[in-house]
């Protein structure tokens, strides 16, 4: 029987515990990035050596922004402004993922981005 203390989970002595070991802590951290390397894949989105499709500049542009802020906040630019808009959609497209999800997968992109030149 399992009891809840402040959302907690509390196991009886004897009862069927989950178990984490080691391993599986560190496949757990391996997955996600680090603000280090964040930053790090940042700095080296400055210096690639072929500028990327819109696509790609847009996707790098989503995932900083929710890594870095969270879920998009205000209203949708109007008007003309068709580059601020693609730029909110794009963003916007990522709302509900974890900062620690798009900081992971933005370093990826990076990566991918400079293997692939």
């Amino acid at each position: 029987m399992q009891h809840k203390i402040a959302g907690i989970r509390i196991f009886p002595p004897g009862s069927a515990v989950p178990r984490i070991n080691h391993l599986t802590c560190f496949y757990l951290a391996s997955l996600m990035a680090t603000s280090a390397e964040f930053e790090a894949a940042a700095q080296r989105a400055q210096q690639l050596p072929s500028k990327p499709s819109n696509t790609v500049l847009l996707q790098l542009y989503a995932l900083y922004k929710q890594a870095s802020e969270g879920d998009v906040a205000g209203d949708r630019p109007g008007g003309f402004d068709f580059k601020a808009i693609a730029k909110y959609d794009a963003w916007a497209s990522l709302k509900g993922k974890s900062q620690d999800e798009a900081r992971q997968e933005y370093v990826a992109l990076v990566d991918s981005l400079f293997q692939g030149a």
